[in-house]
């Protein structure tokens, strides 16, 4: 019923919207075509509009009311403030949230997700499309207008002060090595701070190459002045959060060829942060086939290999995001990730991010063939055992199913791991949906080669 009366009175506001606009087309005809209009038809034409403005007003305070009144589902709230999400937005974690809340958090200087706690390898929102159709279409069923997207955007526009500030500091990059030092840390302070500033460089070609002039060619200063490589190098960072600013920063000739440089050497943050820098350019799928063409798998997963706690997360970050495209997995499995990535997890290092590679990998035939040289199944197997995590769980038995499926070899240790504990057949019952699938599919083909044995 209450739908029915919700629907009853936006009938009549819209009958009365329809009948005050064709007033003022009237009213705004004859003050347009006849130059002896009263000052009685511009009143008229003012009240008129005013009508139409409080009835447009009304009208989305009786929505919001609704809003209020109805169940929201759950799943359409946003976890910071428990209202339905107006602009869904994605964070670094995979967590939605509505985009003025989760950037008032980002804001106040918070780089963990407010939900899992999880610490955040970016922090770029990504619009969530599909919540927000789903949401759009929720509001439609229950008679609710939806409200526009909160206009949150409180980055001022550049002042002409600003702009010459930032073209004298671009100027330093080519003067002596202290200018180019001081100039190299303001930039990366006002990048940080200021995203007008990353928006700066994106509106001249030559910004990029200036920042970079430092470390091109002969003039290359990082060997010696580490401290200006780290400054350079995080600008970048720093530049490629901007989402206008990705594919400009990618396709500069310099940039990919500095990046991989820095991964090989450098102060571990200027490491950590060129993996970081590949990771948010990678946001981009033109910009995952650029950077893998270029060669930048092999210093990540060299990187990777060595295990620096300050850099694991955003080379791990970087090497997933890349690998999401087909030819990136040839190229990672051809630099020796499955053998780096296989030792860190059987070292219980970083085993949730690098699980979740070696699982995209498992699609490749010679990562599969290299995961049962190196010996993966028993260590899958344990991880499916005792690992409490779910997602762990799922990632290691979607492997194993793909090794199951390759190579018959493995066939008994998987059999004794099933009949010593029951391992696969608990994981047919908890676990996810997909874990589900896997163990199920498994233990399938192991009865019916039982079946067979008998049979023979």
């Amino acid at each position: 019923m209450a739908k029915t009366g919700v629907f009853s009175s936006d009938s009549t506001a819209i009958a009365k919207a329809t009948e005050l606009k064709k007033e003022l087309q009237k009213l705004v005809k004859t003050i347009v075509d006849d130059d002896d209009y009263s000052i009685e038809t511009i009143d008229r034409a003012r009240e008129t509009l005013s009508a139409l403005k409080e009835l447009k007003t009304k009208k989305r305070s009786l929505s919001l009311k609704l809003q209020e009144a109805v169940p929201c589902p759950e799943e359409f709230r946003c976890p910071l403030s428990q209202e339905l999400m107006r602009d869904p937005v994605i964070l670094a974690s995979g967590q939605t949230f509505d985009r003025p809340f989760i950037q008032k958090w980002l804001k106040s200087g918070n780089r963990t997700c407010p939900k899992t706690q999880q610490v955040l390898s970016h922090t770029i929102l990504t619009p969530n499309y599909l919540v927000r159709e789903m949401i759009s279409q929720w509001c439609k069923s229950q008679g609710i207008e939806l409200p526009d997207p909160v206009n949150s955007s409180n980055e001022e526009g550049v002042t002409e002060a600003e702009r010459d500030r930032f073209l004298s500091l671009l100027e330093k990059m080519s003067a002596s090595i202290s200018e180019q030092k001081e100039a190299a840390k303001e930039l990366r302070l006002l990048t940080k701070r200021m995203p007008s500033f990353r928006a700066l460089f994106g509106e001249s070609g030559d910004a990029i190459p200036q920042l970079l002039n430092p470390l091109s060619g002969s003039k290359s200063q990082s060997g010696a002045h580490l401290d200006l490589q780290e400054d350079v190098i995080t600008t970048l960072l720093n530049l490629s959060i901007h989402d206008n600013n990705k594919k400009l920063v990618a396709e500069t000739p310099m940039v990919i060829p500095l990046l991989m440089e820095a991964l090989r050497s450098g102060t571990i943050e200027t490491r950590s942060n060129a993996a970081a820098a590949l990771f948010t350019l990678s946001a981009l799928d033109s910009n995952k086939a650029l950077i893998g063409k270029s060669g930048a798998l092999k210093p990540l997963i060299d990187l990777l290999d060595e295990g620096h706690a300050l850099a694991m997360k955003d080379v791990a970050s970087a090497i997933f995001n890349l690998c999401i495209i087909h030819e990136n997995k040839a190229r990672a499995v051809r630099d020796g990730a499955v053998k780096v990535i296989l030792n860190k997890i059987m070292d219980d290092v970083h085993v949730d991010e690098l699980l979740a590679i070696l699982a995209m990998l498992s699609s490749h035939q010679k990562a599969i063939e290299e995961m049962v040289d190196l010996g993966a199944v028993p260590y899958l197997l344990r991880i499916v055992r005792e690992n409490s995590c779910e997602r762990n769980k799922e990632n290691s038995i979607a492997i194993l199913n793909t090794i199951f499926l390759s190579d018959r070899t493995t066939w008994k240790a998987i059999r004794e791991e099933e009949n010593t504990h029951g391992t696969i057949s608990k994981l047919s019952q908890d676990g996810t949906s997909r874990a589900k699938r896997k163990a199920s599919g498994i233990l399938d083909r192991l009865r019916r080669a039982v079946n067979l044995t008998h049979t023979a």
